[in-house]
């Protein structure tokens, strides 16, 4: 089942419940549209409620946040808030509506990006940062790794099919890849498995690459290949050996992006990628990195940084 059927699935789901709440309030004496707001608020408040305890329980296997990332109960508040909003809004809205798409722009100053989303999630994740590179005139793509709970390593192929397809249409030899939290690992067994020659640069935000503790909860191969025993403990087989097949050439070319107050991803400090350029956040909740606007004038930047993906102009050799 796709990530998108399943999403319209859940809405369904959500429906229903909320009409039945709404039956129940009416037939209590609720007038109509007080009947209404009870079902809807009654959703809304459960949705609320679970994205609260994932805090929660990332904070039982948290690691310690710096003290200029420490965070006060208005902005704690205030982080759950956008993060609460965040997954609303692509979870109901962006992802059940969503279709991969390809999007070539003439400017070839800044090599194409192709886009990868997260576990459980498909490419409407990326609903936010697409009409930023439209507006800087960025070459995008994004794709949809499915099955939902497949093998990471089974991603790889639609990743190099998709980076080829994406560089035949823009005219350029290499790929920036952008990807969010199991997309960053998707990243890397592509990398791992086609080597680097097409890749510019690989961001990975909010990435668990020595996993997360939040992973038993999930199902699927993915999930347990995100897996980490403990606070202290070691990540999975699989992420260990990802690790192995890396050099610092391939490490190099690897920006890390995380916050130390990740909801899903704990211990936070997983998304530190030892020989990769690491930029740490604070104040940020795991769904959110893709929404907030200072995440992504990150993520633009970390683009822009990347060199020109135009070809050579030909040389011209005058007459004698």
């Amino acid at each position: 089942m796709s990530s998108r059927l399943l999403l319209r699935l859940i809405l369904l789901v959500q429906a229903l419940i909320a009409c039945a709440i709404a039956a129940g309030a009416a037939w209590a004496g609720a007038g109509p549209w007080q009947a209404v707001a009870i079902g809807v608020m009654s959703v809304v408040l459960v949705r609320l409620a679970i994205n609260a305890n994932n805090f929660v329980m990332s904070r039982r296997v948290a690691s310690p946040s710096p003290p200029r990332h420490q965070l006060g109960p208005v902005a704690a508040m205030r982080m759950l808030g956008e993060e609460f909003g965040a997954s609303m809004l692509v979870s109901s809205w962006h992802m059940p509506r969503a279709r991969p798409h390809t999007r070539i722009h003439p400017d070839c100053s800044t090599p194409p990006v192709l886009l990868l989303h997260g576990y459980g999630c498909n490419s409407g994740y990326w609903a936010h940062l697409t009409p930023l590179l439209d507006a800087a005139g960025i070459s995008h793509a994004t794709l949809d790794l499915e099955p939902l709970t497949g093998d990471i390593d089974g991603f790889a192929d639609a990743i190099e099919e998709g980076a080829t397809r994406l560089l035949r249409a823009a005219g350029a030899q290499q790929v920036i890849v952008v990807g969010h939290s199991m997309g960053g690992l998707a990243a890397r067994a592509w990398l791992r498995r086609h080597g680097s020659a097409q890749a510019a640069r690989v961001i990975t935000l909010g990435t668990p690459h020595h996993g997360t503790c939040l992973a038993t909860f999930g199902i699927g191969i993915n999930a347990m290949q995100m897996q980490r025993a403990g606070v202290d403990g070691p990540a999975c087989t699989w992420l260990r050996e990802l690790a192995a097949h890396e050099d610092a050439a391939t490490r190099a070319r690897i920006t890390s992006i995380y916050t130390h107050h990740d909801n899903i991803v704990a211990p936070q400090t997983s998304g530190h990628l030892e020989g990769a350029r690491n930029l740490e956040l604070g104040g940020v909740g795991h769904v959110a990195l893709g929404r907030n606007r200072r995440v992504l004038a990150l993520v633009m930047d970390e683009i822009g940084r990347v060199p020109t993906a135009c070809p050579a102009p030909p040389v011209l050799h005058g007459a004698a």
